[in-house]
């Protein structure tokens, strides 16, 4: 079912990044959703975790990974945890994940089945991901997986150059995913079709 997903749902609909590819051809996606939903874990389709949040859509994450550009040397942010998942395709390409999740329970739950499927280079913490601490070195690469109101200015500073950002940016019901590069400490935006997204809630996200 796995290989299946990825040749049908994500090769077969224009991801060509081999990275990509590869780490979602090897992360148990039915480890990342809640056991009576697991039938329908390679499904293309978001499904609910619980606490109003859901884990996205296979294609949805193929495309964000892949705008990303990563590579295996990356240190990179993300906010909005979830189930874990997103996070662990990442880790199967990139150095290091910081993954931030503001539900404690969400945030436990994320850490054990990153645990089941033996993924070690990601740090879960509980905390609001649009208040995210600097890294040592800074950050290669960030990753907003639920909706922004607005560009997400504030994580220009923690970026190195050349950083990419991904985001959804837009209203409560409909965004459009976005890619900021950062050259020469400016930030460069492109545009990469309309997505929907559960609201990022934060300081700098949407109100409760």
């Amino acid at each position: 079912m796995r290989s299946a997903m990825v040749r049908y749902q994500i090769e077969g609909r224009g991801i060509t990044d081999d990275n990509v590819l590869r780490a979602m051809g090897e992360v148990p996606r039915h480890l990342f959703v809640p056991e009576q939903l697991s039938g329908s874990a390679y499904t293309d389709a978001p499904l609910p975790i619980g606490y109003g949040q859901t884990i996205s859509q296979p294609y949805m994450v193929a495309i964000m990974t892949e705008l990303l550009e990563l590579k295996v040397s990356d240190i990179v942010l993300e906010l909005g945890t979830g189930s874990g998942y997103q996070a662990a395709v990442i880790a199967g390409i990139a150095e290091f994940v910081r993954s931030y999740e503001r539900i404690p329970e969400l945030a436990e739950y994320a850490r054990q089945n990153l645990e089941r499927a033996g993924i070690s280079n990601v740090e879960v913490i509980c905390s609001d991901g649009t208040n995210p601490d600097p890294y040592d070195g800074g950050y290669d690469a960030a990753i907003v997986t639920a909706a922004s109101p607005a560009i997400p200015e504030y994580l220009f500073p923690l970026m190195n150059e050349g950083g990419r950002i991904v985001a959804p940016v837009g209203g409560h019901y409909m965004q459009d995913l976005t890619k900021i590069r950062i050259e020469g400490g400016e930030p460069l935006i492109t545009y990469h079709g309309g997505c929907r997204f559960v609201p990022l809630l934060g300081i700098r996200g949407w109100n409760e």
